[in-house]
């Protein structure tokens, strides 16, 4: 099954193009990557990706409905999110048990919605699953930078989506926060029940095991798509990020280090 097709799809802002040419697709039984230096568009992708922008041009098929002639709002719950972007909105008061809550209504913040017991159920297995079942009762701003994102997941997952996308999950954290993170991203992309991810990410070291696919952006354009093991190749980030970079692969993990 197709879960995500691209075709031709680029975007203009003031002149100025932001993505050129792409052509992408994305089956159900695969697992994606995207990497690029800054202002590769990686985030302009992942907002079209989440329905929340329209390309200027190309056409974009999204779990089988075609921008532009879907009902957004019915399309944006098949689609969890985990952004910097959303944690933001998130208002800092929240109880963390209504941070996942809430993603049952698409809503950010409870008010006078109706939940039912499975509901409730399900926002609490998906803390545990995330291992911050005990933070339930704490408000959203009070926690650290690897437990806001565990949340944040969580609450992605809450409506059981058929898309998942991560924009750089492991940002921010520290070498155990990080590893922590890894883990339980390599858990849920191995899961065949899971739904598609995609994730972004800077850094190679954080892409998990279970991670099947990779596409490279550099300014705007695609340099690489495919299996994993034929784009992070050393030849294609050097070309990327304009560095010699060595690309090395130890027990399913990735490093890079500088060439000489």
């Amino acid at each position: 099954m197709r879960v995500i097709e691209l075709v031709d799809v680029g975007v203009v802002r003031s002149g100025n193009s932001i993505l050129t040419g792409i052509d992408w697709s994305v089956d159900a039984d695969q697992r994606w990557v995207i990497l690029g230096p800054n202002g590769a568009g990686k985030t302009t992708l992942m907002q079209i990706l989440a329905g929340s922008l329209f390309p200027t041009r190309g056409q974009v098929t999204l779990l089988g409905e075609r921008l532009g002639s879907v009902d957004i709002f019915e399309l944006r719950p098949r689609i969890g999110i985990c952004s910097s972007a959303l944690s933001e909105r998130i208002p800092p008061e929240e109880a963390v048990s209504d941070v996942v809550l809430t993603a049952a209504w698409g809503v950010l913040g409870r008010w006078r919605e109706g939940y039912d017991l499975w509901d409730a159920s399900r926002s609490l297995a998906l803390l545990a699953a995330l291992g911050v079942e005990h933070l339930a009762t704490r408000t959203f701003g009070t926690l650290s930078e690897g437990e806001s994102k565990r949340v944040q997941i969580a609450r992605a997952l809450m409506t059981d989506p058929e898309l998942l996308l991560l924009d750089e999950p492991a940002a921010g954290l520290d070498l155990g926060g990080r590893e922590d993170m890894v883990a339980r991203l390599s858990k849920l992309t191995r899961d065949p029940l899971a739904p598609v991810s995609i994730l972004i990410t800077h850094h190679v070291e954080e892409i998990p095991p279970g991670i099947t696919h990779a596409l490279v952006l550099k300014k705007g354009t695609m340099i690489a798509a495919g299996a994993i093991e034929g784009v992070l190749t050393s030849d294609v980030l050097s070309d990327a990020f304009e560095l010699p970079i060595i690309i090395d692969n130890h027990d399913q993990r990735w490093f890079a280090r500088l060439g000489g």
